[in-house]
């Protein structure tokens, strides 16, 4: 009885969450060419959120769930209100990949194939084949970012499925890889934001923390999708356990974590924290992670949960994030509502669902 309790209090702050990240809009002032707040819009936000709107609907089979997410996606195709490609305007293309094979919709599956042969043969490449993070009003010649994996990688995995084409999947390996080669900091196990293959270094060397996350939350998602070689799982999972063991040891008594991991200075985010929780939930879960990590999982759900408001907006995320060619830019970066920081929230409170019976902290 007590754990149907739970399960419904649970539930009812899933649905308030969701109910903000649909309607969410516009509260301040935007710097990005294409609005990153508002869910009408088409750029990478939207797409984290339109991931975990879809991996909630996978769970519970709620139909208006997947009603929003065709919604949103024809409102675009008929419209033809679709951004230029890049890195981040792909990230909704994850979902829809997933909705084409829900569907078999011709229009789904031509976007989709677009769109990915772009990525495949077309996008810039900015050193050792490792995709040039363009975006959206930039072109960041020669420059790599730890975002790309997520926004763009995941996609390009799914589409090797869905093609069944091998040589997208190998791409995938080698982005994999080739950033984890570039963005490792190897004192520390965490990632760099960035590096130039032009200038060869890594901007102001920020250890930032949602960067750091889209790796811990990505990589779990990836090894559903991929059929990876055992060796390269390997490796993968060795890079998130040394950055979670430092993440652990980072992480603040009251569970949050830095925008700047390494930095007490830098304010502490909410939008990093939910990845972190979600990723090291769900890799302790699926046996990538000893079950002791599974405490500061825990303890980062906790503080997530309390940074959520009586409607269901989750405080304390940062805005969106270029490269920072010094610390204290990371610090300035304004704090606001996100889709990003609702939706992150919403995949951790989702993967806690599936964690019954082995929680050991404080009241779900």
């Amino acid at each position: 009885m007590q754990g149907q309790r739970r399960k419904q209090r649970k539930t009812e702050l899933i649905d308030r969450v969701i109910e903000q990240l649909m309607n969410m809009k516009g509260s301040l002032a935007e710097t990005a060419p294409i609005g990153i707040i508002d869910m009408k819009n088409w750029e990478w936000p939207q797409g984290v959120a339109l991931f975990a709107l879809y991996q909630y609907y996978k769970e519970t089979g709620r139909e208006e769930l997947l009603n929003y997410l065709y919604g949103w996606f024809d409102s675009h195709i008929e419209s033809g209100d679709i951004p230029a490609k890049n890195v981040n305007t792909m990230c909704p293309l994850l979902t829809l990949s997933y909705l084409y094979e829900e569907t078999g919709k011709e229009a789904y599956g031509a976007l989709c194939q677009e769109w990915a042969e772009y990525a495949m043969h077309e996008m810039p490449r900015a050193g050792e084949g490792a995709l040039q993070h363009i975006v959206s009003g930039e072109e960041n010649a020669g420059q790599i970012w730890d975002d790309t994996l997520y926004m763009t990688v995941l996609f390009l995995t799914r589409m090797s499925v869905i093609r069944k084409d091998d040589s997208f999947l190998q791409e995938s390996v080698h982005q994999f890889l080739v950033h984890l080669k570039y963005l490792t900091d190897p004192v520390t196990g965490l990632f760099f934001h960035g590096w130039t293959f032009l200038g060869r270094h890594h901007f102001a060397g920020a250890l930032w923390g949602r960067g750091n996350s889209w790796y811990t939350a990505g990589l779990v998602d990836y090894l559903d999708m991929a059929p990876v070689q055992e060796g390269v799982k390997r490796h993968l999972l060795a890079s998130l356990l040394t950055q979670v063991e430092k993440l652990a040891e980072l992480q603040g008594e009251d569970g949050m974590w830095h925008t700047l991991l390494t930095d007490a200075d830098s304010y502490k985010e909410t939008s990093a924290t939910a990845a972190f929780a979600y990723g090291i939930l769900k890799a302790v879960r699926k046996g990538y992670l000893d079950e002791g990590f599974a405490a500061a999982g825990w303890k980062a759900y906790d503080a997530v949960c309390a940074q959520i408001d009586e409607e269901g907006i989750v405080q304390n995320v940062s805005y969106g994030t270029g490269m920072g060619a010094s610390l204290q830019y990371y610090k300035d970066i304004p704090i606001c509502p996100m889709p990003y920081g609702q939706s992150m929230a919403l995949l951790m409170l989702v993967e806690a669902l599936k964690h019954d019976g082995q929680y050991r902290g404080g009241e779900r």
